[in-house]
C-alpha cells in the first residue's frame, strides 16, 4: 500500500516538474526555429549582395550556405539550450580549450583553408582555365577551401593543397582568352629564310585548330651552331589545345619542309685536317743543334 502511493507520489512529481519545464521547452523549440526562419529570410539577400560585390560563386555557397548557416544555427541551439537550464558557459568554455587544441594539431589544414580564402579573394583562377603550377598543367574542375582540383592532358585528376598553390607561381593561360603556341624549327644555313617562312605559313594554314586572326607568323629565333632557328607561332582559341596543337604544327611543318627541298639539320661537328709534316721538318732544320750532328 505504501509502495503503490510512493509510486503515485513521484509520478505526480514527474508531471509536475514536466509541466514545470514544458513552457522552457516550448520557448527553446521556438527560439530555433525563429534563427532557422531568420536563415532562410537573409541568405538569399546576402547571396545577392556578395554577388554584386564581386565574389566568386563557390566562395559565396561556401560562405553563406555553409558558414553562415552554421553560425546562425549553432547560436540558435546554444540560445535554446539555455532557455531549458543547460549551462552555456561551462559548455562553450570546454569547446573553446578544444577549439585551441585542435587548432594546434591542424595547423596545415587551417593554413590550406586560409590559402583557399585567398585564392577566392584574389582570383588568380577560376573553375575552367588551363594553368601550370606545381609542375601540373591542366584544367581546373573545382576550387574548395581545402585544395584545388585539375584534370591534367593525360587524363590524372591532381588534388594540390591551396597553401602549396599560393607559394608556388601559378601560370594562367586561359585569362586572356586565346593562347600562342611556340613550335621550334631548324633549317640549315644556306636555305633561304624567306621560302621556308613561306613553306611553313602555307603548311599551318591548313590546321583546323588554328586561328586566323591573329595570324600565324614565323620569325628567326637565334642563329645556333648549326643551323638558323626559326619559331612557329600560331594562335588557338584554348589553352588546353596547346600539346596537340604543338604536335600537329611540328608534324606538319616536318612534312612540309621536306616536300619543299628544304634541309632541317641535326647537330653537326666540322673538322678541318691540315697536314703540317713539311713545316715541321723546315722547322726542325732551323734549330742549331738538330741540324748540326755533334762532332764527338
Amino acid at each position: 500500500m505504501l509502495e503503490d502511493l510512493q509510486q503515485k507520489l513521484n509520478i505526480e512529481q514527474l508531471v509536475t516538474q514536466f509541466v514545470g519545464f514544458l513552457p522552457n521547452l516550448v520557448v527553446a523549440i521556438l527560439m530555433f526555429i525563429g534563427f532557422w526562419v531568420i536563415y532562410r529570410v537573409t541568405h538569399r539577400s546576402l547571396e545577392h549582395v556578395m554577388r554584386r560585390a564581386g565574389f566568386d560563386n563557390v566562395l559565396i555557397q561556401l560562405l553563406v550556405n555553409k558558414l553562415y548557416k552554421f553560425a546562425v544555427l549553432t547560436f540558435g541551439l546554444v540560445m535554446a539550450a539555455s532557455q531549458v537550464g543547460i549551462n552555456v558557459g561551462a559548455a562553450l568554455a570546454g569547446i573553446g580549450v578544444m577549439g585551441i587544441a585542435l587548432g594546434f594539431a591542424a595547423q596545415e589544414f587551417l593554413a590550406n583553408i586560409i590559402a583557399g580564402f585567398v585564392i577566392f579573394w584574389d582570383k588568380p583562377f577560376v573553375v575552367g582555365d588551363y594553368i601550370d603550377t606545381n609542375d601540373e598543367r591542366g584544367v581546373v574542375k573545382n576550387i574548395t577551401l581545402r585544395s584545388t582540383r585539375i584534370k591534367t592532358n593525360q587524363n590524372n585528376y591532381v588534388v594540390i593543397p591551396n597553401k602549396k598553390i599560393i607559394d608556388d607561381p601559378v601560370i594562367n593561360f586561359s585569362k586572356h582568352g586565346s593562347t600562342r603556341v611556340d613550335i621550334p624549327v631548324g633549317i640549315a644555313y644556306k636555305e633561304d629564310i624567306g621560302k621556308a617562312r613561306s613553306v611553313l605559313l602555307e603548311a599551318v594554314g591548313g590546321l583546323d585548330m588554328i586561328l586566323k586572326d591573329p595570324e600565324p607568323t614565323v620569325v628567326v629565333k637565334d642563329l645556333g651552331g648549326s643551323s638558323v632557328d626559326l619559331l612557329v607561332r600560331v594562335w588557338i582559341d584554348h589553352a588546353e589545345k596547346e600539346r596537340p596543337t604543338y604536335f600537329a604544327v611540328a608534324e606538319q611543318s616536318k612534312v612540309s619542309l621536306d616536300e619543299a627541298g628544304i634541309e632541317i639539320p641535326f647537330p653537326h661537328l666540322q673538322l678541318f685536317v691540315d697536314n703540317v709534316e713539311d713545316r715541321v721538318w723546315k722547322g726542325l732544320k732551323e734549330i742549331p743543334q738538330l741540324a748540326k750532328p755533334n762532332s764527338n
